[in-house]
């Protein structure tokens, strides 16, 4: 479709064609006074054959023609109409009996300049509609004033800026030279910097002058002019109005440009295309502010509630949706062809879920069933009826093409083939997993699906998947995902790890006073400096950069979570799993101290640190803000454990005759002396029996998990919170992740060392595989005990845990140089490069020697060097 095909530019083409006419005078002999001579009368006081006519308003006819053939009629009036505005001249005729109020018509036939906008002068005083030529003593030759009538606006100003914008356009599409089309753009640059920014309400009645006085009609007409110039001319100036009203405007003044954009989207989607860059442009301008308006039934009513006017009807909204969810169906579509293999674009799939969101808000708000939409929907019941239908059926659509891609995608991951056009796809999902959420049943149908297309799921989440986007529909589903695919999601919560050296927090710490420097560090620090990274140095040792960062963090969380330190106690059935200790305000610093190791914590999963502990499940459920049960304490406290559940198998009668002797009580050991604490008001008096014992052993295990530790997991998780940014992230980070996940995480792969896979990610310098000392390494290495290589290993790279994918987890590659130093030196390392250097012993038995040095535990840190 055409430009002229569009009703609404039809309109236009007719106003501004009246503004043309204005400029028909080229073929005039000059003079100071451009002279437009006009001849009106009715159709039936002339022959048609005596002009060439054009139809207007009020059955006038127009006829253009030099001055002088006009004097040939004696029996009217010849009067000139000066136009003070336009510095132009209409030379008009009638009959003396000719109403005023017929004249304000021939100008408004003649100019397009509306009849009320108009007033007429003449002898110093205006002249009134009711009265006749010959009443208001105008004769021949008789000169009149034209000038224009206030707009009853209170902003003039802006309608004369608009006003001469369309008149230079006009110029410009008639294709008169001389015109500068930067005049445009400055007069848009005026406009926009008038508006008003004290309020919507201000801003709504400014921003429509744009839209009455067609503005965007004329400036798309000017974008499809075939005069050279003129298209780039308007696709700059319609840029720069968009682009300007986004950056110098606030956000909910911006927003109020809807009403223009989508009529920009419109004229520019009937004149161009849908793929025109400008629409695209106007389109994608449109969905930023469609979520910050008020959208409803009709852009003509008023919500009640808020007495805000519905600025984009919710019709106005569906052809948008329609059009995007058209083109994702065929990028989808092409993603599965083998040949093509380019998917949905970017900014379609954003401008989809931009249009989409209104949309179903709208409909949240308006359908108002108190719960979800039925799958047999009466749409007939509803305001909305239509938009609901519609909805759905695109949502089944899109959803069976995302079906069939995922298909495709898990069949070549399992061939390792093919790896194009799947980027669009978990955002497609997202959007589609929130319309599922309006209907019944069709959430249920969507998690169906996706269990079916599991690998997939998680193949795109860790290839695809990037920072800052929202990935919650998908984290509380963990069915759904692996601890690889969860792992990635939660790194991409955490903030990013800078290497702008300028940027890190530095510190310089005492080995010998390790956990109280650490801590003035960290926990005095401002959070957001934490954030951009950490430079660690040992005092008295050269060594610097990631290697030492990596041994400092290793050896501060053995710190923190040493039961010595009185913060955190063993779990009795696994002394890696570490959980709170009741007893730790012996320390009056002891609730700083699980801030700061909230705060390190956190920091050591932003940097991908094993550090070789782990959390007790009762610890890990808190900090996902999840209940603790009887199942979870089991670690944590295996006597406690044994008793409650011996409580709750046995036979209810022998409960009930007070064979237990027990009452609502918790009796603890508290810094050497018991202590008795009621589980309910008036514990000690309420005997356990079989109807409540299962709320006794509730509270027990609340009291003793719970209670008694809350602040201490408070204040660890607070700290952690002002890592990640706030609480809400911090609950979702543990809340995403089952506990093992969490234990890869923080303390990396359970399998002993293999030493075949070590040999396998290690390379040489200076040496070669086949040499003898690199036999006698590996043959030496082999023969260790699994704690020795782990010396080994954190010594070369101050990695004493490997990351859950072994050592093709690391970062890089290890290597072994051969150094030029004497034979009775130590090996030495580069831990931030992954190197071991030492130089070509010259037996097996004397680097077997050498090694075992090195390998002893309180050897084997600060021997590496940056």
């Amino acid at each position: 479709m055409t430009l002229l095909d569009s009703p609404t530019i039809d309109c236009v083409q007719q106003r501004i064609k009246r503004k043309l006419e204005d400029y028909v005078d080229d073929d005039l002999p000059s003079s100071d006074d451009d002279l437009v001579s006009v001849r009106m009368r009715k159709d039936d006081d002339l022959p048609s054959s005596t002009t060439t006519s054009t139809s207007f308003p009020h059955q006038f006819t127009t006829h253009f023609q030099p001055r002088a053939s006009l004097f040939s009629l004696p029996d009217r009036i010849q009067f000139f109409v000066r136009m003070i505005s336009q510095g132009k001249t209409l030379v008009l005729h009638g009959n003396p009996n000719d109403k005023i109020k017929t004249v304000h018509e021939m100008i408004h036939s003649a100019t397009g300049i509306p009849v009320m906008e108009q007033r007429l002068i003449y002898g110093g005083k205006q002249l009134q509609w009711e009265h006749s030529l010959s009443h208001c003593r105008i004769t021949n030759d008789a000169g009149l004033h034209l000038v224009g009538r206030m707009r009853s606006t209170v902003h003039p100003q802006a309608w004369q800026v608009i006003d001469d914008l369309v008149s230079i356009v006009c110029r410009l599409c008639k294709g008169e030279r001389g015109v500068c089309p930067k005049s445009i753009k400055s007069r848009l640059s005026e406009f926009l910097n008038k508006t008003p920014k004290d309020g919507i309400d201000h801003a709504a009645p400014y921003l429509n002058i744009f839209l009455s006085s067609s503005a965007p009609a004329a400036l798309v007409m000017l974008y499809m002019s075939p005069h050279n110039g003129n298209k780039e001319c308007a696709e700059e100036a319609i840029q720069h109005f968009i682009k300007s009203s986004r950056n110098a405007l606030p956000r909910p003044i911006y927003s109020e440009f809807a009403p223009i954009v989508l009529e920009f989207c419109k004229l520019l989607g009937r004149a161009a295309a849908h793929d025109d860059p400008l629409y695209r442009l106007c389109r994608s301008s449109l969905g930023s502010m469609v979520e910050f308006v008020k959208i409803g039934r009709s852009s003509k009513n008023y919500d009640v509630g808020s007495y805000k006017k519905v600025v984009i009807a919710v019709q106005e909204i569906v052809p948008f949706v329609d059009e995007l969810a058209s083109k994702l169906s065929e990028g989808l579509v092409s993603s599965m062809d083998p040949i093509v293999s380019y998917g949905p674009s970017a900014s379609d799939v954003r401008d989809f879920a931009a249009f989409v969101r209104p949309l179903r808000d709208a409909i949240i708000d308006q359908v108002a069933l108190g719960s979800l939409i039925p799958m047999h929907y009466n749409h007939n019941l509803h305001c909305y009826s239509d938009e609901v239908k519609f909805l759905y059926v695109l949502y089944h659509d899109l959803l069976a093409k995302l079906q069939l891609c995922l298909n495709k995608v898990e069949d070549l991951v399992q061939k390792e083939k093919g790896d194009g056009g799947w980027d669009q796809y978990l955002s497609i999902l997202k959007e589609l997993h929130n319309i599922a959420e309006l209907y019944q049943g069709a959430e249920e149908y969507f998690w169906t699906n996706l269990r079916r297309n599991k690998v997939s799921l998680c193949y795109l989440i860790v290839r695809y998947a990037k920072r800052g986007e929202d990935y919650k529909w998908i984290l509380e589903h963990k069915d759904l995902t692996d601890f690889e695919s969860r792992r990635h999601l939660v790194m991409m919560l955490l903030p990013e790890v800078k290497d702008e050296y300028e940027e890190l927090h530095e510190m310089l710490i005492d080995r010998s006073q390790l956990l109280a420097e650490s801590f003035e560090y960290i926990a005095h620090a401002d959070p957001e400096t934490l954030r951009g990274g950490l430079f660690m140095e040992f005092k008295n040792e050269e060594a610097t950069g990631p290697g030492v960062l990596r041994e400092w963090f290793f050896l501060v969380c053995q710190a923190i979570f040493n039961p010595q330190n009185a913060l955190f106690v063993a779990c009795p059935n696994d002394r890696r799993r570490f959980f709170p200790n009741p007893a730790s305000k012996v320390d009056p610093m002891h609730l700083e101290y699980f801030s700061f190791a909230g705060r390190v914590i956190a920091l050591a999963l932003m940097h991908k640190m094993q550090v070789g502990i782990v959390f007790d499940r009762a610890f890990f459920l808190q900090l996902a803000g999840l209940n603790v049960s009887l199942e979870d304490i089991k670690d944590a406290d295996p006597y406690l454990y044994s008793s409650c559940k011996q409580i709750l198998d046995m036979d209810p009668s022998a409960v009930d005759q007070d064979a237990l002797g027990l009452t609502f009580v918790w009796e603890i050991e508290e810094l050497g002396s018991m202590k008795v604490l009621e589980l309910l008001p008036d514990g000690k008096h309420i005997t356990v029996n079989s109807r409540n014992r299962k709320e006794y052993v509730d509270l027990l295990i609340r009291h003793r998990f719970v209670t008694s530790v809350s602040q201490q997991v408070r204040h660890f998780a607070r700290g952690f919170a002002d890592i990640v940014t706030d609480e809400e992230i911090q609950k979702l980070c543990f809340k995403s992740l089952e506990l093992e996940d969490l234990d890869g995480m923080l303390h990396g792969s359970e399998s002993a060392i293999s030493v075949d896979e070590w040999k396998a990610h290690t390379e040489y310098n200076g040496y070669k595989e086949t040499d003898p000392q690199i036999y006698w390494f590996w043959k030496i290495v082999h023969g260790m005990t699994a704690e020795q290589r782990k010396i080994l290993l954190f010594f070369w790279t101050s990695v004493k845990y490997l990351p859950v994918e072994g050592f093709g987890g690391l970062a890089s590659r290890l290597y072994i140089y051969k150094s030029n130093e004497s034979l009775d030196r130590l090996p030495s390392s580069h831990t931030c490069f992954y190197r071991i250097c030492f130089p070509a012993y010259p037996s097996l038995a004397v680097m077997q020697e050498r090694l075992n040095v090195i390998t002893q535990e309180h050897v084997g840190c600060s021997f590496g060097t940056w």
